[in-house]
């Protein structure tokens, strides 16, 4: 039995893979970029997207995100003091640092506004061993944690990114990682990735994310570049979107300079939000409908989402969701069931589906209440 959800829900708006494909992005000379609507988890667009490359700095999003998971588990405090070791101090003379000194009481704090803002490889090196005790152990969490968030054609060699044939990502895989360190850590995420200027040891140095002084909607996250890599970008914006805000995550991968690295981050980012919406269908634990029950103690159940059910789609689309659900519906139904599917039309077209759950258990009736709605049940499925 299929439920159609009333017309009023009949909404003109845009996203997804058959819908994109009409909808033509802007030239990018990048090797490999992607654009992700981070409050639906979709992909908007992307070129290379799956091939394997070279992070560089990028890589620190990743030592970001466990340093800030420490932070929250109280494993780590911002002001707690970490003795800075040689191996820090002398890591890759000539490369990006926050020049700490060997021996020094540096903390946490300021070791991340160095990591994120400074972009240092010291810094990287000295999170690491405050976390896990050495970068080894430190690196091999990195790479658990890769896995945990099924990113599966990324793997570390280091925390800063520094060029090793073992250490690669991919622009989707990146993307979901940033979308992961914006959505699970927020209030880190905006106290350290959108510093513009950073000053320690009296050495100001500049975010090398130009985009925070050209785009106020822009809030990080982080560059990267080395020779092999080209220079690489991270960006995410969150931008008002009718009653909500919308959070756009860009990847660009290996352009010929900081300049193009920028404007094609910049292009990318202001097409997707004009060109593209972020519609929520249903709230988490809203009720859909109460469809019938039979054989249990109660007539109905309430039946809803698991999560918040967004979609991304041109503007010029038209969204139509569609509710089935099983019938018919036996009891005993415990909470978080599966009772149906929620399909979404986009210009017809089927584009995606979700799982419908019951909000509510329904214990089975007794001998008498199942035996009398087995007879109605055939009656129904047989008379009519």
């Amino acid at each position: 039995m299929i439920k159609k959800l009333c017309a009023g829900l009949l909404l003109a708006t845009a996203c997804l893979a058959g819908a994109h494909a009409q909808v033509v992005p802007p030239p990018v000379t990048a090797k490999a970029w992607m654009l992700l609507d981070a409050t639906s988890g979709q992909e908007i667009a992307s070129f290379n997207a799956d091939t394997r490359v070279e992070p560089a700095s990028l890589t620190k999003v990743m030592t970001a995100y466990l340093v800030f998971q420490a932070l929250r588990e109280g494993r780590l405090s911002a002001q707690q003091q970490v003795t800075v070791s040689t191996r820090a101090w002398k890591v890759a003379p000539g490369s990006s640092k926050m020049f700490l000194e060997p021996g020094k009481r540096v903390s946490v704090n300021d070791l991340l506004y160095g990591l994120l803002v400074q972009s240092g490889n010291d810094a990287a090196i000295a999170l690491a061993e405050a976390v896990s005790g050495s970068v080894e152990a430190f690196v091999q969490r990195m790479n658990q944690q890769a896995v945990a968030m099924g990113l599966p054609d990324t793997h570390f060699a280091s925390p800063h990114g520094l060029p090793d044939p073992g250490t690669y990502s991919t622009a989707r895989d990146l993307s979901m990682l940033a979308q992961r360190l914006v959505r699970d850590y927020p209030d880190l995420y905006k106290t350290y990735d959108s510093v513009r200027t950073y000053t320690y040891n009296n050495i100001s140095q500049p975010n090398r994310n130009r985009l925070l002084w050209l785009d106020p909607s822009v809030d990080g996250l982080k560059t990267g570049h080395t020779e092999a890599a080209g220079y690489c970008l991270i960006a995410s914006a969150e931008r008002p979107d009718g009653q909500a805000r919308r959070r756009l995550i860009s990847v660009v991968m290996g352009t010929a300079s900081d300049k193009l690295r920028t404007e094609e981050s910049r292009v990318l980012l202001n097409w997707g939000f004009q060109g593209f919406k972020t519609i929520k269908l249903y709230a988490k634990g809203e009720t859909m409908d109460s469809p019938e029950v039979w054989k249990g103690e109660r007539e109905s159940v309430r039946i809803g989402m698991a999560r918040d059910a967004y979609i991304t789609v041109p503007v010029a689309a038209q969204v139509k969701p569609v509710l089935t659900s099983r019938q018919p519906l036996l009891a005993p139904i415990a909470v978080q069931d599966q009772v149906g599917e929620l399909q979404v039309l986009v210009d017809g077209k089927p584009a995606m589906q979700w799982p419908v759950i019951a909000l509510d258990a329904v214990p089975q009736a007794g001998l008498a209440g199942r035996a009398w709605d087995s007879v109605r049940l055939w009656w129904r499925q047989h008379m009519g």
